[in-house]
């Protein structure tokens, strides 16, 4: 089991009112802790379920998480992979939006290299008129797929190369400061709608803090450079007009679940699961093969990449996300909820929420 250490000092927590009511979450009136907590949805489609019910899984997801409290759900953009459901985030933002009242939602992130900047301002200007104040953007650079997707979406490894240039022309866009002539997002112009960066790398953290951005740190799967890019991010970070000082995102996977024996089964399910990723599959590999690949080297690099999970128990969770949010001095923790099954993950996004009274 992945635990936060215990020696480490607690973060201080508050009472903030859970937008939308109070439901059924426990039954209990639930509080945001001052540090504000947010879920990436990935879409999941389990074995056996199909791209349809992942996507009403993903409408169920938004109001558990609005019912509990939670300040807002992102949706990653992936390509040609069988197990995640997100490939287009505004569409269904769109529709998740429709079927909720005020929890945010955004992208975590639209892969701005596979689009033109005017094209996803226009999409997030169209989703910030529909729902005013409901909207963010967190942009990332990596592709999202691999590389005969790239070039099936007309796009080549060089386009990465202008990715800073393609922030601020898009920054420009839903602010109405165009840096094109001529050229204005109609939907999208004055929207501002509130850009975030993604990384996992120094890079993203520096560009975040070169444009005076928030930063979202991809800990969730790729936590190597998460101490080194917090450090370059708040050393670097120039004030800009959304944001006077850094913000920092950090995220975690969480399997939280009624007994350690069920979440302990749920770890064993991802990490299968993340066995497809290291192989550079799109479709999952059997239990069986799966098992020999944990017990062989690749096993290592699978449960390096998942060190920032969070699993067991309310508490046991609670004391990791506390320990997390210490170690980093996170500004608002982002949790990707991993269960296998839909229900799974809808009761693991209720205890979270009991877990942080």
């Amino acid at each position: 089991m992945i635990r936060a250490d215990p020696g480490r000092p607690d973060p201080i927590w508050a009472e903030w009112p859970a937008p939308g009511g109070f439901g059924e979450c426990e039954n209990r009136r639930v509080h945001h802790p001052r540090l504000p907590l947010s879920v990436l949805d990935l879409a999941s489609v389990g074995r056996g379920e199909t791209v349809a019910s992942a996507l009403a899984g993903s409408v169920d997801l938004a109001r558990t998480a609005e019912r509990c409290g939670y300040r807002r759900v992102w949706y990653a953009e992936h390509h040609n992979n069988g197990l995640i459901a997100s490939a287009a985030p505004a569409v269904l933002i769109a529709h998740v939006a429709a079927h909720t009242e005020t929890i945010r939602l955004g992208a975590g992130g639209v892969m701005l290299p596979n689009h033109a900047p005017l094209i996803i301002a226009e999409q997030f200007g169209t989703l910030a008129e529909l729902h005013p104040g409901r909207i963010d953007l967190g942009l990332g650079r990596a592709p999202g797929t691999d590389r005969n997707t790239m070039l099936a979406m007309r796009r080549g490894p060089a386009a990465a190369q202008t990715f800073p240039r393609d922030v601020q022309e898009l920054q420009g866009y839903l602010t109405d400061d165009t840096l094109v002539e001529g050229v204005r997002a109609t939907p999208g112009a004055g929207t501002n709608v509130p850009l975030y960066l993604l990384g996992s790398s120094l890079f993203g953290a520096r560009l975040a803090a070169a444009l005076g951005l928030p930063y979202a740190f991809a800990s969730h799967f790729a936590p190597a450079a998460l101490g080194e890019a917090i450090d370059a991010y708040r050393a670097e970070f120039r004030p800009s007009a959304q944001c006077e000082r850094p913000y920092l995102v950090v995220a975690a996977n969480v399997l939280a679940a009624d007994t350690e024996a069920e979440a302990s089964e749920q770890l064993l399910a991802l990490r299968r699961r993340w066995v497809s990723i290291v192989l550079g599959r799109t479709e999952p590999v059997g239990d069986s093969d799966a098992d020999l690949v944990l017990a062989s080297p690749h096993g290592r690099v699978v449960d390096e990449n998942l060190r920032y999970t969070a699993v067991g128990t309310p508490d046991d969770v609670g004391d990791f996300l506390r320990g997390l949010a210490a170690e980093t001095g996170a500004d608002e923790l982002i949790t990707a909820h991993q269960a296998p099954t839909a229900s799974q993950r809808l009761r693991s996004l209720e205890l979270t929420a009991s877990a942080l009274l």
